[in-house]
């Protein structure tokens, strides 16, 4: 089993990720404001409303990618914790059962069918929060994969609602653990 030490090191805090898209999208509104020093030219010939759409569009794009990086670092957390409970041997269910998943498939294991079934099956106080997990991981795989697809999610989502989400993952999933987002 790899070192997870060296991957932990690498896997960005929400901190982090909110704080960069925060600055991306400040200077998205400072790149598309009037008085700004390229405005003339790259705007030239833009009435009001299309500068607004494409900003707009620009910001929605921001998100989706801050979004992707999110779910990213949720994904990682996930298999991070995987590893320390098979490496570590702990004896509680949800270890156990990892511990059999990881018998069978190593580091081929799946988040979706493996990691989050076990999480359900074995911490009944999770099922909701694994259940938005899912539905949010659609997303992920939508972006991940090119959105080549119509995309159904069974629900909106925007950077908020997922940054919400990973939050509220991180503390009850992960806030006694050196792996958290």
């Amino acid at each position: 089993m790899a070192d997870s030490s060296v991957r932990r090191a690498q896997v960005l805090s929400l901190d982090e990720i909110a704080g960069y898209h925060k600055d991306a999208v400040s200077s998205l509104k400072s790149y598309f404001d009037e008085s700004a020093a390229n405005s003339n030219e790259r705007f030239f010939g833009y009435t009001p409303n299309e500068r607004a759409e494409e900003l707009k569009t620009r910001i929605d794009e921001t998100s989706l990618r801050s979004i992707l990086v999110i779910l990213a670092s949720l994904e990682a957390s996930f298999h991070l914790d995987y590893e320390s409970r098979c490496r570590k041997r702990r004896k509680d269910d949800l270890s156990r059962a990892l511990r059999a998943i990881y018998r069978d498939k190593e580091e081929r294991v799946s988040l979706d069918q493996d990691i989050f079934v076990a999480w359900k099956t074995h911490l009944v106080a999770s099922k909701g929060l694994i259940g938005e997990l899912r539905s949010a991981f659609k997303l992920r795989h939508w972006l991940a994969h090119g959105r080549y697809w119509p995309p159904k999610f069974g629900r909106n989502f925007d950077f908020d609602s997922i940054f919400d989400l990973a939050v509220a993952v991180n503390e009850e999933f992960f806030q006694d653990k050196a792996e958290p987002l």
